[in-house]
């Protein structure tokens, strides 16, 4: 079993959008890309880092008096130093209420499969475990780690990625895989690095080999419907087009817009850049779909 070890943000369990049946869902720390309206803000960064939960604390100061030089200060509430080199261990420890914690946990393979031990009984019908982030691809050692253990164990695994990763990685976790969830937000280059700070040439190509593989069976494409963003004709007709050339039985899911994240960013010290925004009524939906069969999509995931 590999020593390498991964920080976990979150660990849904009896999830039901995360692939079939019940399954456990593992939130990875860290992502390369910076979406405009990203829904797990507090994992984007790779490293942990420390968190104040308002309704938890009873402003007893015990974290001011425990406080190293330059670590924090106390105005009303703790603000952290985001500078600070060292840990926050001490003021994690002193919080008699737990309004102080980490965002993540440090797992080795052999905790985290432990974990999702517990949860088999749920995955008879179907379920299993979905690996999501943040980034999966960017603990690489730990995902293929990790992923050879649950298919030791008989467990369905599943991915919900971005695809920015080397191809040669994708080559070597994909067989590991029984579901791929590979999300294309934003077709032309230009518009996918103003959105997401990033190229989209590994996400093409990533999706190029998958969907001409032998693994194409295994793959959903996935968009997120964001008003004002990408929720464009030109978009999804540049995408459908794209991938059904590719495989023209290849299965899309369109994602509404999900207005909940944007309470994570006060949390995690953040500006949500869209603003408050509506998800699609159904008849707008209607109209996407619409675009996306008129561009070659056979197979829509219904939400």
């Amino acid at each position: 079993m590999t020593t390498s070890k991964a920080y976990v943000f979150d660990i849904k369990r009896f999830a039901v959008h995360d692939g079939y049946g019940i399954r456990t869902t593992i939130f990875f720390k860290g992502c390369p890309l910076r979406c405009k309206w990203c829904q797990n803000p507090e994992g984007l960064e790779t490293k942990p880092r420390v968190l104040w939960f308002e309704k938890n604390c009873i402003h007893c100061r015990l974290c001011e008096k425990a406080s190293m030089p330059n670590q924090m200060h106390y105005d009303e509430r703790p603000y952290f130093n985001k500078e600070y080199s060292g840990d926050f261990d001490n003021l994690v420890h002193i919080c008699p209420s737990s309004a102080i914690r980490y965002d993540s946990t440090l797992y080795t393979v052999e905790e985290l499969i432990s974990k999702i031990e517990e949860d088999r009984v749920f995955f008879k019908r179907n379920g299993g475990v979905t690996f999501s982030g943040g980034e999966p691809f960017l603990q690489k050692d730990f995902l293929v780690g990790i992923l050879k253990e649950c298919k030791k164990r008989g467990i369905h695994t599943a991915i919900e990625s971005s695809f920015y990763a080397n191809l040669e990685l994708v080559k070597q976790v994909v067989p590991y895989l029984d579901l791929i969830f590979a999300d294309l937000k934003v077709f032309d280059e230009t518009d996918h690095k103003a959105m997401t700070g990033v190229s989209n040439q590994k996400i093409l190509q990533n999706i190029e080999y998958l969907l001409t593989s032998e693994h194409k069976d295994k793959v959903i494409i996935r968009t997120p419907l964001i008003p004002g963003y990408n929720a464009t004709e030109r978009n999804l007709s540049q995408i459908s087009s794209f991938i059904s050339s590719l495989y023209p039985e290849i299965k899309y899911e369109l994602l509404n817009y999900n207005p909940l994240a944007s309470s994570k960013y006060d949390l995690v010290d953040m500006e949500y850049e869209p603003g408050k925004l509506k998800p699609f009524a159904p008849d707008e939906l209607e109209t996407f779909k619409n675009i996306v069969k008129e561009a070659g999509i056979k197979n829509i995931i219904e939400v």
